[in-house]
């Protein structure tokens, strides 16, 4: 994976409580940011990292992997879990 450097926007705390959903639409777009606080940096905020991974590699990962059975693997979890699927009065 390639990784490409964030040229941040340094804004204040003021600015990122004042502006958050500009901010969320920026860090959409790719758009990086340095939080201040009295003028001292506190934190970064920058994109996830988002990774794709296409069919062909997940069957891949999973082609040596065993056989999974449905039922046993449903019985298992709801016993980890211990659902009560009762509606809720």
């Amino acid at each position: 994976m390639c990784y490409t450097p964030f040229v941040a926007r340094i804004i204040n705390q003021r600015e990122l409580r004042n502006n958050s959903a500009e901010i969320m639409r920026a860090l959409d777009r790719g758009e990086a940011f340095i939080i201040t606080r009295g003028g001292v940096m506190v934190g970064e905020l920058r994109p996830a990292r988002r990774q794709f991974v296409s069919q062909a590699g997940v069957l891949r990962a999973f082609e040596n992997a065993p056989p999974v059975d449905a039922d046993r693997f449903r019985n298992e979890v709801d016993e980890v879990l211990n659902q009560d699927f009762t509606p809720r009065a």
